[in-house]
């Protein structure tokens, strides 16, 4: 019988890969994603991706999800408390793996490594490499039919504009050599909505861009939610419900009013002021995963 193993889920399409070649190698069993996630806004730390979207991708991938709440902000000491408790948990069903999407950064592997030392869990690193191997690799998986669009951008090392686009070949090719073409070192942070990791694929469409906390991050809407869970996406006017600036989707404030809620993202022209929001929205900065 093969080991079983956790993945941890950041949404993003490192991880979906990880996941890829883990079941490709077959030397574990995957039994679950582990989703560190904002308690008070619902998203997923940097990524800025809602959980109800971080659901969808374990519904693809056939997988439960492990699903970890935490509050904001978030100390070290806190973050570390909780994912011991899940690692107490994961023992406890016999898991004995816990994988990782990293790539290069060694820091980060000694932490993992570290902080699983004497816990029964193997650190797995499936995609793990070197710097100068993420050419190919961003090139390879786009070739497999992985698509992400870019969730949140540093522009600190990355121009703005980049948030919302596609991770394709178009997008490789126009990053500054400065820019590792996985994002590897915090340049951009994305959502993985296909690939061959995924049963199906995840409908989404991309909303505002907003600045917080020094990043700029792209909404990622879930399609078939529009205008609102529950009910039958209803038709979009350009001109009344939404208008185009830049390539992007602007809601106008009738829509808002139509929807009927807050969804906290930071829209434009949203006439609640933060009011009525169904799952507070905003964006958190980054709590380490």
């Amino acid at each position: 019988m093969r080991p079983k193993a956790l993945l941890s889920w950041s949404s993003g399409k490192d991880c979906a890969w990880a996941l890829h070649l883990l079941r490709q190698r077959g030397d574990v069993e995957v039994v679950g994603l582990v989703t560190t996630y904002n308690e008070a806004f619902g998203r997923v730390a940097m990524h800025g991706v809602r959980m109800e979207l971080v659901q969808r991708q374990a519904s693809a991938a056939g997988l439960p999800l492990w699903a970890v709440p935490l509050p904001w902000p978030c100390s070290n000491d806190i973050y570390e408390a909780r994912m011991r408790a899940v690692v107490e948990r994961a023992r406890d069903q016999g898991v004995r793996a816990f994988a990782f999407g990293d790539l290069h950064l060694a820091d980060i592997r000694a932490y993992r490594e570290q902080k699983l030392a004497g816990t029964g869990l193997e650190p797995l690193f499936p995609v793990w490499g070197r710097p100068e191997d993420t050419p190919r690799l961003a090139r390879e998986m786009i070739a497999s039919g992985l698509r992400a669009t870019l969730t949140c951008v540093d522009p600190r090392q990355l121009e703005a504009r980049f948030a919302g686009r596609t991770f394709d070949l178009g997008l490789i090719d126009e990053l500054p050599a400065s820019v590792d073409p996985c994002g590897e070192r915090g340049e951009f942070h994305t959502f993985c909505h296909a690939g061959p990791m995924f049963e199906s694929s995840i409908s989404i469409t991309v909303g505002e861009t907003v600045e917080r906390d020094g990043f700029c991050f792209a909404d990622v809407l879930p399609v078939s939610e529009w205008p609102r869970q529950g009910r039958e996406p209803a038709a979009l006017v350009e001109g009344v419900d939404y208008y185009v600036e830049q390539g992007r989707w602007v809601f106008t404030a009738a829509y808002h009013r139509r929807r009927g809620y807050c969804c906290g993202s930071g829209c434009r022209h949203c006439p609640f002021d933060g009011e009525s929001a169904v799952d507070e929205g905003k964006v958190p900065n980054e709590a380490r995963a």
